[in-house]
């Protein structure tokens, strides 16, 4: 099998490594099929070639593409720049690309620009969200295995506003309406964490707890919380994108 290039945007590496391993485990991707590169402590690699390998993946990160650049710190403004600057390869190739959290907001900017993505609605707590497949989302191999309605972990301060042209709109809650989107065929992008397990997000509450996403105070609560939750679904997302974009 090609490799699937792993895009690690956490500078913070506990919760990275912890992602990098989610990632790996939920997806049933061998060690040896993954080529991880942290953004946080570089650029792409200079003999980056999309051809080389079956897809990209993009994990989460506490950075937001909608705060204005003097708000960003600098490694997250150069970590943002360094995967927009993949999409356009990505977009005009329709080359396999699943966007975690994170990713959703890279894809909704670079597709629709200023104000597709921003923190006027739909951020949501840390916690579990009520998710439930779209018509489209119930024929897209990618939720093969799914069902209709689903929990998920989430935890995000902006969101996609509006669909970004040329997307299928596959996952929505309540809470925020654009929980899973794709554009052409093969580019998925999605605001809830298909990778997060209970034990995943407990890492990340203990490392999160100051960045503004819950009042500190409350990690003890969001932590049972998680623990309480039955979240297994969405993992079948990271699966069925390795069944179907894997390449000899």
């Amino acid at each position: 099998m090609k490799p699937f290039l792993i895009l690690q945007l956490r500078p913070e590496t506990e919760a990275s490594d912890d992602e990098f391993a989610a990632i790996l485990r939920k997806g049933g991707i061998a060690p040896e099929n993954a080529r991880r590169v942290r953004l946080d402590q570089g650029g792409l690699p200079n003999d980056l070639n999309l051809a080389d390998y079956s897809g990209v993946i993009v994990g989460g990160g506490p950075g937001c593409v909608s705060d204005p650049p003097e708000k960003k710190k600098s490694i997250e403004a150069r970590i943002e720049d360094t995967v927009l600057s993949l999409m356009p390869e990505i977009i005009a190739r329709d080359f396999p690309f699943l966007g975690c959290c994170y990713g959703i907001g890279i894809l909704g900017h670079h597709l629709g620009g200023a104000g597709t993505v921003s923190k006027e609605r739909f951020g949501e707590e840390v916690g579990t969200s009520d998710c439930s497949l779209t018509e489209a989302g119930k024929s897209d191999p990618i939720c093969d295995g799914i069902a209709d309605d689903f929990l998920a972990f989430v935890g995000h301060k902006e969101a996609v506003q509006k669909l970004p042209p040329g997307c299928v709109h596959l996952v929505s809650s309540p809470t925020c309406p654009f929980q899973m989107i794709r554009y052409g065929q093969n580019v998925y992008a999605t605001q809830f964490h298909p990778e997060a397990d209970s034990a995943g997000f407990e890492v990340r509450v203990g490392i999160y707890k100051n960045f503004g996403y819950f009042p500190p105070e409350e990690a003890d609560n969001i932590i049972a919380l998680c623990r309480a939750a039955d979240v297994h679904a969405p993992e079948r997302v990271l699966r069925n994108f390795v069944k179907l974009f894997g390449q000899d």
